[in-house]
C-alpha cells in the first residue's frame, strides 16, 4: 500500500481504528452464522499490520 507512506500520522490513526471496528463488526457477524467471504478478515488483518508497520518505521526513524 504505497498510499500509507502519503498519509500522516494522524490519519493512520485514525484509518487504524476504523480497520479495527471493521475487523470487529466481522467477527461477530460471522459468529452466528455462516461466513461467505472469509478473505475480508485476512484482507483487514492485512491491512491493519501494514499500517502499524508504517507507523513503527515512522517511529523508529524519528529516533
Amino acid at each position: 500500500m504505497k498510499d500509507l507512506k502519503k498519509k500522516s500520522d494522524k490519519d493512520l490513526e485514525k484509518l487504524i481504528r476504523e480497520k479495527r471496528e471493521e475487523l470487529r463488526e466481522f467477527r461477530f457477524k460471522s459468529a452466528g452464522s455462516r461466513t461467505r467471504n472469509v478473505r475480508e478478515g485476512r484482507n483487514t488483518r492485512k491491512e491493519i499490520a501494514q499500517i502499524l508497520t508504517e507507523l513503527t518505521l515512522r517511529t523508529k526513524v524519528a529516533k
